[in-house]
């Protein structure tokens, strides 16, 4: 009538891992004004065992135009966080701010120097 099944005891709860509200913020920062510039239209996030990513979009249809990516167990310091853009990695570093001073470098250009 009824099965009996032994317990085996709870497995152990996976932790899930994500940006912390911070870090979120200054993503979301950059994010509001490569909008306002007309750069970047989307976004969206990965979640790995490992890692987390931001997707920045150009248009939606197409691939991320870049990732930028938080290792929770990297093999060192200065991979915690990445940058990375199609085929290569922008930028690298153990601080977020650091890492996003890429994108307030790319908004500046010398214009008819002479």
């Amino acid at each position: 009538m009824s099965d009996v099944v032994p317990f085996r005891g709870r497995e152990p709860a996976r932790r899930f891992r994500f940006f912390d509200r911070r870090e979120l913020k200054s993503l979301l920062d950059v994010y509001a004004r490569m909008v306002a510039l007309g750069e970047w239209r989307d976004y969206g996030f990965e979640v790995g065992d490992d890692s987390a990513a931001f997707l920045v979009y150009r248009r939606a249809a197409e691939l991320p135009l870049y990732r930028i990516i938080k290792r929770f167990r990297p093999r060192r310091r200065q991979e915690i966080w990445q940058v990375v853009a199609p085929g290569r990695i922008v930028r690298r570093g153990e601080e977020l701010g650091g890492v996003l001073a890429f994108f307030d470098k790319r908004l500046f250009a010398v214009v008819g120097g002479e």
